[in-house]
C-alpha cells in the first residue's frame, strides 16, 4: 500500500511536540488540532512511529471520513470502505472503542454495532462468506462522531503506547510516561544534559529523559499488535527496529539524579531504570526536598505530589513555598514543575518565565517553566 493517512491522539498541550517528532520520523503532509495530529507515510512510516514516538497515545490509519446523520449514512459510509485491503478471511475485526459529539448519532453502543455490520457485509460479499470465525489476527476498530462527522479507523497500537514495559510497577501517583516525554522534550534535555527529580515516584521523568538523550526509542523493547497483520512484510518491523538501534547515541554524556522522602519510591525508581536499560545513567536516593541543592548545568524536572495525589491541598502548598526556596529556576539552573494548583506561582514565590496547559489524565494542569 503506497500512501497511508494516519493519526496519532496525544495529551492536550502536546500537539506541537509531537509534531516535531513526526516531522523526525519523515511524516508528509502533517495536520495539527486539539489532541491528534495526522499526517501520511507507508507501512515503514507506520512501524517507525510506533517504535519511535514518545508523545503519541497510538497509531491509527484513517480508513474513511464522511457525514453521517443517520444510521444508514454510517452503516453505507463504512460499508464503502475497503476493509479487505488489511483484513483477511480469517482476521478478528472488532469495534473496540469510539465516541460521538454534538452529533445527531449520540449512542455509542448502537454506533457500534452498525459499524460492525456495516465492515461484516463489505467483508462477506468481497470474501463470498456467510460468517467470520475471527480467529486470526485482531484488527481494532475505533471511530469518532463529532458535529456529524465520522471518522473510522483502525488501530495499529493495541496497549497504549505509553506502555513502554518499563514500569510493571509504579507508585500512588505516576505520570504518564507520554505525557513525561512531552515535558522532557519542553525542558530542552539534550545528550549532554543533567535532569535531576526531587520527587522522583517511579522515575518516569527521569527515564523518559534518559531516553530522550540517549535518541533511544521509546518502543524499541515492545510488541504491537499490528506486528501480527498478514498486510504488513514482518521485514519492515525488523528493518526499522534495526534503524531504531543504530540511532542510539551511547556515547552522550547525559545523567539523571533521583530524589524521594519515601525509600519505596527510591527503590523503586532504581528496579525501574533497570528495565528500562538505563541504570547506568539514573541514580537515586533518599533526601527531603528541605535539603535539596541546586547544582549549575542541572536541569530540575518534577511532578510534586497534590491534592487527590498524595498531600492534602494546604500541605501541598507549603510543600511549593519550600520549593520556592530551593529552587534557583535561573538560566544555570532551570526547573519545569508540573502542577494542577491554579495559585501554584503565589505559594512558589514567584511567576513563571512561560506556563504551559497540560492534562494529566483528567486532571487540568500546567507546566511552571522557571529559565532565566
Amino acid at each position: 500500500m503506497d500512501r497511508l493517512k494516519f493519526a496519532c491522539p496525544c495529551h492536550f498541550g502536546l500537539e506541537s511536540v509531537l509534531n516535531f517528532e513526526i516531522k523526525k520520523i519523515g511524516g508528509e503532509d502533517i495536520s495539527v488540532s486539539d489532541g491528534k495530529v495526522t499526517f501520511y507515510g507507508d507501512f515503514s512510516t507506520l512501524a517507525r512511529a510506533n517504535i519511535s514516538l514518545a508523545t503519541a497515545e497510538r497509531v491509527l490509519i484513517v480508513l474513511a471520513e464522511f457525514h453521517a446523520e443517520s444510521f444508514e449514512d454510517l452503516f453505507q459510509g463504512v460499508k464503502k470502505i475497503p476493509f479487505e485491503n488489511f483484513i483477511g478471511k480469517s482476521d478478528a475485526f472488532p469495534v473496540k472503542s469510539g465516541h460521538a459529539l454534538n452529533s445527531t448519532l449520540h449512542s455509542v453502543p448502537d454506533c457500534q454495532s452498525i459499524i460492525k455490520k456495516a465492515a461484516v457485509e463489505r467483508l462477506k460479499e468481497k470474501y463470498r462468506v456467510s460468517w467470520f470465525e475471527e480467529t486470526g489476527a485482531i484488527f481494532p476498530i475505533q471511530f469518532s462522531i463529532i458535529k456529524d462527522k465520522a471518522i473510522i479507523y483502525l488501530d495499529t497500537t493495541g496497549t497504549g503506547l505509553h506502555k513502554r514495559g518499563y514500569r510493571k510497577n509504579s507508585n500512588d501517583a505516576p505520570i504518564k510516561e507520554t505525557l513525561a516525554a512531552g515535558i522532557v522534550d519542553l525542558a530542552r534535555v539534550k545528550g549532554d544534559s543533567v535532569v535531576c527529580d526531587p520527587f522522583c515516584g517511579s522515575g518516569t521523568l527521569l527515564i523518559e529523559s534518559a531516553y530522550k538523550a540517549l535518541s533511544l526509542a521509546p518502543g524499541l523493547k515492545r510488541k504491537f499488535i499490528a506486528e501480527k497483520w498478514g498486510c504488513i512484510n514482518s521485514s519492515i518491523w525488523k528493518e526499522e527496529r534495526n534503524s531504531a538501534i543504530e540511532l542510539v547515541r551511547h556515547d552522550t554524556a547525559f545523567k539523571a539524579f533521583g530524589s524521594d522522602i519515601d525509600s519505596d519510591a527510591v527503590q523503586l525508581t532504581t528496579d525501574n531504570a533497570a528495565k528500562a536499560g538505563v541504570s547506568k545513567r539514573i541514580s537515586s536516593s533518599k533526601a527531603d526536598i528541605k535539603n535539596f541543592k541546586n547544582q549549575k548545568g542541572t536541569i530540575t524536572i518534577c511532578n510534586p505530589p497534590y491534592g487527590e495525589r498524595l498531600l492534602d491541598v494546604k500541605e501541598a502548598e507549603e510543600l511549593y513555598k519550600i520549593m520556592g526556596q530551593v529552587f534557583e529556576g535561573s538560566k544555570d539552573a532551570p526547573c519545569y514543575i508540573i502542577s494542577p494548583h491554579e495559585e501554584f506561582e503565589k505559594f512558589f514565590g514567584r511567576k513563571a518565565d512561560k506556563r504551559r496547559k497540560l492534562y494529566n489524565g483528567m486532571l487540568k494542569c500546567q507546566l511552571f517553566m522557571y529559565y532565566k
